[in-house]
């Protein structure tokens, strides 16, 4: 081979040599962008409660985790108001940098768009999501001597049923007003308790007869043999009571009555979930859905959870969008207004 043939050869593939390489240097660059523009900067996790609550609890344990993982300083910010809507107004239309996220009550946010409340100005539809940190299947709990031993035992009794809650769309109430519109009993909302904790004490006094609490609470409930579960209010079983029908299992129900249960189930797969503004640039999005779901699924990081009861479930962010477009897209007008009315009540 000789000399001139070589510079020949070397002439012809080197331009396609110089693309590949700037190609291969090029790739990696831009897939460094979002990462670069997170070093050094402040991420705000914003909390729609005050400290000590348990979503205050969940943030101030993924921030650190988060902070190694992207060399950003991540910090939590307390907003309460509004049953967190104020903190998802706040962030649905904040500059869209990627640097604010709040972790949500799903199920106040899905409901407050659903119900059509004044205090909430946002679309669930709209935001970003990066994924839900956990959802539970909530359970109906009564006293361990109640007589209301099975679903069908409440349908028979001859006597109205109270439910304990703290607001018309808590979680506790709008749970139970839902459960007895679907299976048709007679019942009576007692809201003005503080919180699920005070609420399902007022059932182990005795002083309401139900509670409607997520499988979670109701395990420290259950196990500690202060509250006995009825029925799982969900299509899908729980992790603490793997041996506890649904109520889909349990009771033969009409497509309208499956309505009212699947609807809030659809609010409970929301659960606690993580947002952030529209409009956040797409490298930043899937630069920070990335390190997300490597913290939250985490074998460590899990395994920290269940050592502090702070249970970790992540669902993706495709997922999250999924459930919260479903949950406020198909809701006819009409199905709002009987929402509202079933929900707003009381069942006096």
């Amino acid at each position: 081979m000789t000399a001139t043939y070589l510079r020949r050869a070397l002439r012809a593939i080197l331009p396609t040599a110089l693309l590949l390489a700037t190609a291969a240097s090029f790739l990696p660059a831009a897939a460094q962008d979002a990462a670069s523009f997170y070093k050094g900067k402040t991420v705000k996790i914003i909390v729609g409660f005050g400290p000590g609550g348990g979503y205050d609890a969940y943030a101030r344990m993924i921030a650190p985790a988060l902070e190694k993982a992207i060399g950003a300083t991540v910090i939590v910010e307390n907003q309460p108001g509004a049953g967190s809507l104020t903190s998802l107004n706040r962030l649905y239309t904040a500059t869209p940098d990627g640097l604010q996220m709040t972790l949500a009550n799903g199920t106040a946010a899905g409901l407050g768009q659903v119900l059509g409340q004044d205090n909430a100005r946002y679309d669930l539809a709209k935001f970003e999501y990066y994924g839900i940190v956990s959802a539970s299947p909530w359970l109906w709990l009564v006293k361990p001597d109640s007589d209301i031993k099975s679903p069908q035992d409440a349908q028979k009794l001859n006597r109205q049923i109270t439910w304990a809650g703290s607001g018309p769309t808590d979680g506790l109430s709008d749970g139970g007003a839902v459960t007895c519109e679907a299976l048709k009993l007679k019942c009576k909302l007692i809201i003005g308790y503080k919180g699920s904790s005070e609420a399902a004490l007022s059932v182990f006094r005795g002083e309401t007869d139900s509670v409607f609490v997520s499988d979670t609470s109701a395990n420290n409930y259950v196990s500690s043999g202060q509250a006995r579960a009825v029925a799982n209010m969900s299509r899908d079983r729980s992790q603490f009571f793997k041996d506890l029908p649904t109520i889909f299992e349990m009771v033969k129900l009409t497509d309208e009555e499956a309505f009212w249960l699947d609807f809030r189930g659809a609010l409970d797969k929301l659960g606690r979930v993580l947002l952030t503004t529209p409009g956040v640039p797409e490298d930043r999005l899937a630069y920070m859905r990335g390190k997300i779901k490597q913290v939250l699924t985490d074998a460590e990081f899990v395994a920290l959870g269940e050592k502090t009861q702070r249970y970790i479930g992540f669902i993706d962010s495709d997922e999250a969008k999924k459930t919260a477009v479903g949950l406020v897209g198909d809701i006819t007008p009409d199905r709002r207004e009987r929402i509202a009315h079933v929900l707003t009540k009381k069942y006096n």
